[in-house]
């Protein structure tokens, strides 16, 4: 439940204003933008019937932003399954839902293909199953006692993860077998996976804590990217989970080695990892247990409580590590940031957001010393462009570089101190705003632009 029990009904009215956000684009200076196509609103019963309304507004939206030079990244889901999918046969836990998975892609490919650059095929799958089906906080909210963060009506934290992550991979790969057959030989566009990322600090220089960062690592990271980029799961997966983590057929294995042109990632913060492997002694054990750490925002926090990083702390450089921890690990893959940025209370008086400009700063900058080191990295994208409503959040947080006016029926955007600043490093293409402090000079420079 969201704050306020406040829904995205219409949130900030792109159905209406997607023409107007499109100029804003230009006026900030963007050169790519990224957003998700409502698998719900194309195709309303899952499969078969097209909703032309909704055909129409994406073919316009894609229109207008690439009339203007900007290159489109869509990505195909992001938790919005259509709801008859899951009654119908329980959504991801189904097999049955990688065939309509590719209809639903098929018809992106030929109706938008001309115009994409990118295809993000799943946002967060690592979220999206032990959120989903472990701790019940995302859709479609199933968790069993004693596990669930929330009072779930059905479901068995021990072993859904698990089940739905894997179908993810598979319809992912599925997926990607059909753009790189049918489309992209024509569309020359590129495919691939998102991932939710943090990166980790043990707890203490201790072994045991030591070891946990790197377990932690393979039940986050490693659950989705090793299958991609080795054909299989983590060994740490596996002797761990024993027979409730699925198996991968030898087909499978050779359909998902390779299975993509880039790698995604969404990042907002680092943690703490303590060792708590002594969990491994009791069963049953859901997906949080397997894990065998506690994984906490700060050193003070001692409670072996559920990390929900609802409140992020500022990391910069634990985002660096972890782009040269994918370089090293799983190799020289092209790589996007596809979400960062700094969210805080929504008010008025976060016009003068320099919180969010010493964020964005530092993880730019973060960004930037990777590439020095090595790390090919395409692309990085700020969450978010305007304020929207927020998965968690509702309207009570506020990320975007642009203000939404959520009282006003209209739903005005004001641009904020952050995106001037951003107009401004777009615009000079060079380093000079990362050294420049908090001073009313910085004000008066970010405040003459747009």
């Amino acid at each position: 439940m969201t704050p306020g029990k406040s829904t995205a009904d219409i949130t900030s009215d792109g159905y209406h204003k997607h023409k107007e956000d499109a100029k804003l684009m230009i006026d900030a200076g963007l050169e790519a933008y990224r957003f998700s196509i409502s698998w719900s609103r194309i195709l309303p019963y899952g499969r078969g019937t097209v909703n032309p309304k909704a055909l129409e507004y994406y073919k316009s939206v894609i229109h207008e932003i690439f009339e203007k030079g900007i290159k489109i990244h869509v990505s195909l889901h992001h938790l919005d399954l259509p709801q008859i999918l899951q009654d119908e046969y329980g959504g991801w836990l189904d097999r049955r839902i990688v065939d309509d998975l590719k209809e639903f892609a098929d018809l992106c490919f030929r109706e938008f293909g001309d115009k994409v650059s990118r295809w993000t095929t799943i946002v967060e799958p690592n979220v999206y199953g032990s959120a989903g089906y472990d701790s019940g906080i995302f859709a479609p909210g199933r968790c069993s006692h004693p596990f669930g963060l929330i009072n779930c009506r059905a479901g068995n934290s021990i072993t859904e993860p698990y089940i739905a992550v894997h179908n993810m991979l598979i319809a992912h790969a599925e997926v990607v077998k059909l753009y790189r057959m049918k489309y992209q030989g024509k569309q020359d566009g590129k495919i691939g996976l998102n991932f939710y990322s943090f990166w980790g600090y043990p707890f203490s220089n201790t072994s045991a804590d030591v070891e946990a960062v790197q377990r932690v690592f393979d039940f986050q990271f490693g659950w989705i990217l090793n299958p991609l980029v080795f054909g299989d799961y983590p060994e740490t997966m596996k002797k761990i989970c024993g027979p409730k983590l699925p198996n991968f057929t030898a087909s499978q294995k050779k359909l998902l080695k390779g299975s993509f042109d880039f790698i995604s990632l969404n990042h907002y913060t680092s943690a703490f990892v303590r060792d708590n492997s002594i969990i491994l002694q009791i069963s049953p054990r859901d997906f949080f247990s397997d894990m065998a750490a506690i994984v906490t925002a700060s050193r003070n926090d001692t409670s072996n409580s559920t990390f929900v990083p609802t409140h992020p702390q500022v990391d910069p450089v634990g985002l660096r590590y972890l782009l040269e921890y994918l370089k090293e690990n799983y190799g020289d893959f092209p790589i996007y940031v596809e979400e960062n940025g700094y969210c805080e209370a929504a008010n008025m008086s976060a016009l003068d957001d320099h919180a969010r400009i010493d964020a964005l700063r530092g993880y730019i900058g973060a960004t930037l010393e990777a590439i020095r080191n090595g790390v090919n990295i395409k692309g990085y994208f700020i969450w978010s462009f305007i304020d929207v409503f927020e998965y968690l959040g509702g309207y009570q947080s506020s990320c975007g570089l642009y203000h939404v006016d959520f009282n006003d029926e209209l739903r005005p955007r004001t641009p904020k101190l952050s995106a001037h600043w951003y107009y401004n490093f777009l615009k000079n293409n060079s380093e000079a705003l990362f050294s420049m402090e908090r001073t009313e000079d910085l004000q008066n420079l970010l405040h003459s632009s747009l």
